[in-house]
């Protein structure tokens, strides 16, 4: 569930790039989930034309999902049409920038590619070459469609880019529910709870190979695949015969009427892999940055998102291209990869669990609010908690810390009245009477509380933002002044995000 700040700062997003008209109709999806058409014109009291517009320019910008699911009781008879907002795209309009950045350091040529995707959410091949040639410069020779279509596989082979997924997948919740309960009755160690957004995306969204299927190349453009580095996968092996029609015509499919979209699993991902590698580089020991920099480069598979595995020749492959690093060998590398944590079964592949690393941060990140806003002491008990995982008892609280009983005392008010622990009296024997104690322990939900706060921050900061924009236009006369306000607050929200990616998105 997402909580009232986070509804607010993606009703903002959405209020910014498509008016609140747009921004009314999400906001209603949010705030009450899956909902059919009528029920949003009845909630909102908006003529049905102008919901359903709204919800053609968020379906388009895939921040909303549509499924068709049964209804009718005792029987279902009959389908009906929902539509069911999706917060964590809505979000991702917050980090266009940093997605950009991603293309620019490992596909440049496809940059203009990925941003006419994030402009415009949907497109097909045909639309995407007609914005690209219309970005090219007067004087400057355009480029060939060959040329962009090599540049659009490029991306669908990295899986930055997909096919959009089914327009109206059927779900019923019913059904999920009874393969939910004959999963439990199987013992699992742990079995993951999905949302019903995760649900239906899950229900929508197209298999492997139909959703990074690349465009095929003609038969004039076959020898040109050849510079590609997945020639082989990207369409090198031609077809010869009765065959050169159908694939004549699954170009034409594929290039006219297949709607394609930006993958943003995959920027996450990157995303995901540069802040864990940065993260960890201010602890790194001198010489070993360019073997942590070449491992991330070196990742051999973006399936796993919990993990990044590289095999020692791709590292050193890496490394040879990087200044000064050339002549390192095995020998070299391993002792700094297993001394990073990293794991190995044979000793040729190592893999690094991101996951850890991610719950350390999220940790830390916790941890130094606590000490900002309460001071040292505070910090010391709240890690104690989060260390120990379960109830602890006020003496054994000051038997750890050292501190003063007083100030423990103080401090776990403090905490709990601040919603960040827990506390419990229990009643035991003692002698011939009874004893009673306090124990305490880190509230389950003290992280929901903290992205909540994070939520509110970055809507403080959106709105900042947008009140210098509008004074902007008005034409004050410190415009130099607030130019550079609005960039000092821009690149506080984009810092900001990073918290926000942390805890939301890794």
């Amino acid at each position: 569930m997402v909580s009232q700040h986070g509804i607010l700062l993606a009703a903002g997003l959405i209020s910014d790039h498509f008016g609140p008209l747009v921004a009314k109709v999400c906001d209603c999806l949010l705030r009450h989930g899956a909902l059919q058409l009528t029920e949003i014109v009845r909630r909102l009291k908006l003529p049905q034309g102008q919901v359903k517009n709204s919800l053609l320019v968020l379906i388009q910008h895939n921040c909303v999902q549509a499924f068709s699911s049964p209804r009718g009781k005792p029987v279902c008879d009959r389908t009906i049409t929902l539509y069911l907002a999706i917060f964590d795209n809505v979000l991702h309009r917050l980090r266009f920038s940093k997605f950009i950045s991603v293309i620019r350091a490992d596909i440049p040529e496809s940059e203009t590619l990925i941003e006419g995707l994030l402009q415009n959410g949907r497109l097909t091949f045909d639309q995407l070459v007609g914005r690209t040639i219309s970005k090219v410069p007067e004087g400057t020779i355009q480029p060939a469609r060959e040329e962009i279509r090599m540049n659009f596989n490029k991306l669908v082979y990295a899986r930055y880019v997909e096919r959009c997924p089914k327009a109206e997948p059927y779900f019923n919740p019913q059904e999920d529910e009874q393969s939910t309960a004959a999963r439990r009755r199987v013992p699992k160690t742990a079995e993951e709870v999905l949302s019903l957004q995760q649900k239906v995306v899950n229900t929508a969204t197209l298999s492997d190979p139909e959703r990074f299927s690349e465009i095929p190349y003609g038969m004039e453009d076959a020898s040109k695949t050849n510079d590609c580095p997945h020639n082989a996968v990207a369409g090198a092996k031609r077809k010869h015969g009765a065959f050169e029609v159908d694939e004549e015509l699954n170009s034409t499919i594929a290039e006219n009427e297949v709607l394609w979209r930006v993958n943003f699993e995959k920027f996450i991902f990157c995303l995901k892999k540069k802040f864990c590698a940065d993260r960890k580089k201010p602890k790194l020991k001198v010489g070993t940055h360019p073997i942590w920099e070449s491992f991330f480069e070196a990742n051999l598979t973006d399936k796993d998102t919990n993990s990044v595995t590289s095999s020692t020749n791709g590292i050193l492959e890496k490394l040879g291209q990087k200044e000064g690093t050339a002549a390192m060998t095995i020998g070299d590398i391993k002792p700094v990869l297993l001394d990073l944590q990293c794991t190995t079964s044979d000793g040729e592949e190592f893999t690094f669990d991101l996951r850890k690393m991610v719950e350390a941060c999220r940790n830390e990140e916790i941890e130094s609010l606590v000490k900002k806003k309460y001071g040292q002491e505070a910090f010391t008990i709240f890690r104690l908690l989060v260390t120990q995982g379960c109830a602890v008892e006020t003496d054994q609280i000051i038997d750890t810390t050292i501190l003063d009983k007083q100030i423990v005392h103080s401090t776990l008010y403090k905490l709990w009245n601040d919603g960040y622990i827990d506390t419990e009296k229990i009643a035991s024997a003692a002698g011939t009477g009874y004893a009673q104690f306090f124990v305490w322990r880190a509230k389950n939900t003290f992280r929901e509380q903290f992205i909540d706060n994070l939520y509110h921050a970055a809507l403080n900061l959106r709105q900042m933002v947008n009140y210098i924009a509008e004074l902007l236009l008005e034409g004050s006369k410190d415009e130099t002044k607030l130019r550079n306000r609005k960039n000092i607050l821009i690149l506080a929200l984009t810092r900001h995000d990073d918290s926000l990616m942390l805890f939301h998105d890794f």
